[in-house]
C-alpha cells in the first residue's frame, strides 16, 4: 500500500549560501570595529576578487579617495566600503558577490542624493570609462558633502 497523504512543504531558505556569507562577514566586522586597518582590510578584499570585479573595484577605490579623502575605507558585508563617523555613504558590491550580471556602487541614505521624489542609491557597473569616472566622482564629493 502506498501513501498517498500529501507531504508537509518545506519552508524556501529564507537567505541563501553568499547571503548568509554576508551576513557572518558583518558580524564579524561588527564584532571587533576599528581593530583593524581600514584601507588595508579593503585592499585585501579587493586582492581577492576575480579580475573583472578587481579591475573596476580599484578604479573605484582610487576615484573614492580622490573625490572625498575624508572618507574611511572600510569593509561592510565583506565588500570594499567608505564611511564618514563611522557610517557607510558608499560600497561597492561585485557582480561575483552574489553572483549577479553587473558590480553595483551603492549610497546609503546618509549619502542624501536626494533629487526630487525619487532618485537612484544604486548604480550598476560593467566599466569606467571617462564619463562614468566623471560621474563617480561628483556622487561621491555631494555624498561626502552632505550631512
Amino acid at each position: 500500500m502506498t501513501d498517498t497523504a500529501p507531504r508537509p512543504r518545506r519552508k524556501a531558505a529564507a537567505f541563501d549560501a553568499d547571503e548568509r556569507a554576508a551576513m557572518r562577514e558583518r558580524a564579524r566586522e561588527a564584532a571587533a570595529p576599528g581593530t583593524a586597518d581600514g584601507e588595508r582590510a579593503v585592499l585585501d578584499k579587493i586582492a581577492e576578487l576575480p579580475e573583472a570585479d578587481r579591475a573596476l573595484a580599484e578604479q573605484l577605490h582610487r576615484l573614492i579617495l580622490q573625490a572625498a579623502p575624508t572618507l574611511a575605507p572600510r569593509t561592510w558585508y565583506g565588500m570594499p566600503a567608505y564611511a564618514r563617523d563611522g557610517k557607510v555613504l558608499c560600497f561597492f558590491q561585485p557582480a561575483s558577490k552574489f553572483k549577479a550580471r553587473y558590480a553595483t556602487l551603492g549610497f546609503s541614505d546618509g549619502a542624501a542624493l536626494d533629487e526630487g521624489t525619487m532618485w537612484p542609491t544604486a548604480f550598476a557597473l560593467r566599466e569606467l570609462g571617462a564619463a562614468e569616472q566623471a560621474r563617480v566622482l561628483e556622487l561621491v564629493r555631494r555624498a561626502a558633502a552632505a550631512g
